[in-house]
């Protein structure tokens, strides 16, 4: 099951208590006060985790604790620190303060980590309060208390290339032609009901990531349909299809849902509006008017969009588009090299 979001509840382990001990041993008179000192609680950090791909495990395991610190002993003798405690999320995890809404972090790499909730100090044992006018100190400190908070986590894909379209506008049968995705497959709307992942491998070690989500229709971004939850999952890719079906079989309008989608796009963030797009018309296997297809290519080119036009199902113009993807991910990533040369350099 896909959970993209999840509540959960961090706090750091309570430090330990110090002690209040004196030193009674034979043969050492006046021995002293000797209580140690707490051991540190625990911390919770979160760890950004490449093996996993949804926030399930979270969704049923709300509360992550720390350990404490032990209590000091005699014979200045400390107690041992908590053992950090590690909540392991996907790759692309926001973290937000569940109260304010603040975004605290992000965990956009592998490995990335972040520190939730600090443990508590461990408390002063009395040997440490011991002064040339208070040799025997009765009291200690207790340990404080570990850091908590409430923390919203919401999942955002990392992929090069996202999928957009109407529902059943050939998305998941692209995404399983170039890669090893299995998404299901079948003649009805919104078939695909969370997003999924497909690596597409172009040879030479080099590949693409694509993200395949659920699709919009008119009114997704006031909740129509699966409404536009979905679309935060390609807010990181450098570059949008946008798959339209012009099949003959299909009766829709072409250029109609082609303009819908963008709109829903513009709803949502025009910043995503604004991303490179390649117009992608599928199913021309099912084609019997050629008007759909030069109509739809018309309005594309109108927007200075790259028109491709593919079937899945014969693999006709399959390659040439995956070939143009690759070409503007490359241009992509070579710009923003250059970007962030010139911003180190000034």
């Amino acid at each position: 099951m896909f959970i993209d979001r999840a509540k959960i509840h961090v706090q750091g382990g309570d430090g330990g208590n110090g002690v209040t001990a004196f030193r009674r041993e034979k043969f050492v008179p006046r021995g002293g006060p000797s209580g140690g000192d707490g051991g540190r609680g625990g911390d919770v950090v979160l760890l950004a985790d490449g093996s996993l791909n949804t926030l399930l495990h979270l969704r049923y395991n709300p509360r992550h604790t720390a350990e404490r610190g032990s209590h000091g002993e005699g014979s200045n003798r400390s107690g041992r620190d908590g053992d950090d405690l590690i909540v392991r999320v996907p790759v692309g995890t926001q973290i937000f303060d569940a109260t304010t809404g603040d975004l605290l972090h992000d965990l956009s790499h592998d490995g990335d980590r972040w520190l939730a909730a600090r443990g508590g100090r461990g408390g002063f044992g009395n040997a440490h309060f011991t002064t040339s006018t208070n040799r025997a100190p009765r009291y200690h400190q207790s340990g404080g208390k570990g850091e908590e908070i409430e923390l919203q986590l919401e999942l955002k894909l990392l992929a090069d290339v996202g999928l957009v379209g109407f529902p059943n506008a050939g998305k998941s049968t692209f995404i399983s032609t170039v890669s090893a995705a299995r998404p299901k497959i079948a003649d009805y709307p919104f078939t695909t009901l969370e997003p999924h992942l497909g690596v597409v491998d172009l040879g030479d070690f080099r590949t693409f990531v694509i993200a395949d989500i659920p699709g919009l229709i008119e009114g997704a971004h006031t909740g129509a349909g699966l409404g536009d939850r979905f679309l935060r999952h390609i807010e990181r890719t450098k570059l949008l299809l946008h798959l339209v079906d012009v099949s003959s079989v299909s009766g829709r309008d072409a250029v109609s849902d082609y303009e819908t989608v963008n709109r829903e796009l513009g709803a949502y963030n025009q910043e995503l509006a604004r991303r490179p797009q390649f117009v992608v018309a599928t199913k021309i296997d099912a084609l019997d008017e050629p008007q759909r297809l030069e109509s739809l290519k018309q309005s594309a080119l109108k927007d200075m969009k790259p028109f491709f036009a593919i079937s899945s199902a014969t693999g006709e113009g399959v390659r040439e588009l995956v070939n143009a993807v690759s070409a503007k991910l490359e241009e992509l990533n070579a710009q923003s090299k250059r970007t962030d040369t010139v911003e180190l350099t000034l």
